[in-house]
Order: structure tokens, then sequence, then C-alpha cells
């Protein structure tokens, strides 16, 4: 099992609300959040103490998609309305009235934009024109998560179930019934494409098996409350789960023992819900209901 040395560097405020988004951005020095107040910030991991803002939408913002090959941002928010945000000219923003009840995540396929919504749809749209060309309708609960990997997108759900769409045509190939005994807020396959991790409102991590019909590897009580994000290291190492529970916990991806847990007395960590993980090489970002942002750096040390 490896061995990690895991140092605060920064808590980042500014925000006035709650923080839900983050996103990479065009180089590896800056990212971006965005959170309740309707701010989009651009952070510099140099000069982290001051943030810029870049936009801002009226209503809570739940999703961040950032297109710098477009100058373009993609935003949810909590109303089902989808923010067409250019960067070069503000007059060409748009937000369109599409989902119902909050989009709860965005991501890019390629030439596509893929939302989902509070009323269970799915939805791609023209990365460039900012036009939805199709949807899909899968459950009566809301869609809150999704990844995607080797032209699979597995997608959670409000009604404990984990959708499984082939990713050009949008077709259902495969429905996990019951994954979790709550929501399905979180989903992320393993860099390899070997492992479907997911997590809940059930507190519980859980690993399925890609290659043999996404068969239960793991089940662990991995919080005391919900876990709100998954994110992997970029070689795939190591993963992190953000959690209600206030905590960030650091996993060996190979053997899905814990590592290092985060915590706000120990390590001076958040103080309330840990919403979302963005990971930049050696540094682990995440963002909390207390409207601040901690930069983490995490130091292997072999074993």
């Amino acid at each position: 099992m490896s061995r990690i040395e895991v140092q605060k560097i920064a808590q980042l405020t500014g925000h006035n609300a709650s923080i839900f988004a983050l996103a990479a951005d065009a180089d590896a020095q800056h990212f971006l959040s965005a959170a309740g107040d309707g701010w989009i910030v651009r952070w510099n991991l140099e000069n982290p103490d001051v943030g810029k803002l870049i936009a801002k939408v009226e209503t809570q913002i739940f999703s961040l998609l950032n297109m710098p090959d477009l100058n373009k941002l993609v935003v949810g928010n909590m109303n089902g309305g989808v923010h067409w945000v250019d960067l070069e000219n503000s007059e060409n923003t748009k937000n369109i009235a599409h989902h119902q009840k909050g989009v709860f995540d965005i991501f890019r396929i390629g030439e596509s934009v893929f939302t989902i919504g509070g009323e269970g749809k799915i939805t791609r749209w023209s990365a460039a024109e900012g036009r939805s060309l199709e949807s899909l309708h899968l459950s009566n609960q809301s869609l809150r998560s999704a990844s995607f990997s080797h032209n699979e997108i597995a997608l959670g759900a409000s009604d404990n179930s984990i959708y499984l769409l082939d990713a050009n045509s949008l077709t259902l190939k495969k429905t996990i019934t019951n994954a979790h005994e709550n929501s399905v807020f979180t989903v992320q396959y393993s860099p390899d494409g070997r492992h479907l991790f997911s997590g809940g409102r059930d507190a519980h991590l859980k690993i399925w098996d890609t290659e043999n019909d996404f068969a239960l590897v793991n089940s662990q009580p991995a919080h005391w409350f919900t876990i709100n994000h998954i994110v992997f290291h970029r070689d795939g190492q190591w993963f992190a789960t953000a959690s209600r529970d206030k905590t960030i916990k650091i996993w060996d991806a190979k053997t899905f023992e814990l590592l290092k847990v985060l915590d706000t007395i120990r390590n001076g960590g958040h103080v309330n819900s840990v919403n979302r993980l963005l990971w930049l090489d050696d540094y682990l970002i995440s963002c909390s209901d207390d409207r601040s942002i901690i930069l983490w750096k995490i130091k292997n040390l072999g074993g």
C-alpha cells in the first residue's frame, strides 16, 4: 500500500455562498470555481490568494464546464437553466431554460456537451452552437452525476440506480437497480476504465467491474454521511472522496484501502459539507458549503 503526505497550502475565500463546482482551466496553473452566489472565479495556483471574477449569472450555480478551446463556459443553475457564457463577447451569452429542479452535472465528449437534470433527463448539445440536439428521459427522479469512459456514459440517479448508456446513440445498455440504498450522488470511472466507482447518500463507496457485467467487487461504509464526489489522480494510483460529513478521504486505487483522512481538527479542513474535488497534478482542490476552497499538496512517500 502506498504512503502519502498531505499539506494544506492555502484556503481561498471570496465566494458569498456554498461552492458547488470546480473546473480545470487551459493550463495547469489555473482553475475555476462556481457557487451559489452566481459567480465564476478564476484562481492561480502560484498566487492563490486573489481570485478573478470572470463571469456572473443571476441564479445559484450547481455545475460548470469549461471549454477553453471555444472560450466558453457552460453553467447549470438550480432552476434547470443552462447558461452558455461567451468569455469574449458577453452579449452572446444565453440562458436556456431546459431542465427542471437543477442541472447537476455537465460534461463534454468531443463536439458534444451533455447536461443532466432534476427531471431525470440527459441532453446532448452542440458544443459550438449551444443548441440542444437530443434528449433521453431515464428516470422520474433526478440524474445527479455522470462519468464517461470507452464510449460509455454512466449516470447516477436519485432513484438509487446507475444507468449505462452508449455515448454515440444514447441507447440504454444496462441499469444497475438498487445500486445504493439511496440517491447515487457520484459516479466515476477509473482512468483505465476497468472499474466504475460510485458513492451515495447512504455514505457507501461501491466499486463495479466494468469487464464482468458490472459485478460488485467492493462495498464499504466510507463516510458518515453522503458521498458528494469521487475524483482520481491522473495516473490512477489514488482517488479521493468528498462528503457531507466535512471530510475528504484519499484511497489507494488498486487495493481500495484508506490512506488519509483530511478533517477540520487535525488538518484545518472544511467546517461544512465538502461538495466537489478537482485533482491538478500534485494539488487536490476542494470546495465546500463553508464558502471556501482549500488547496492540498499531495506527496508520494512510496511503499
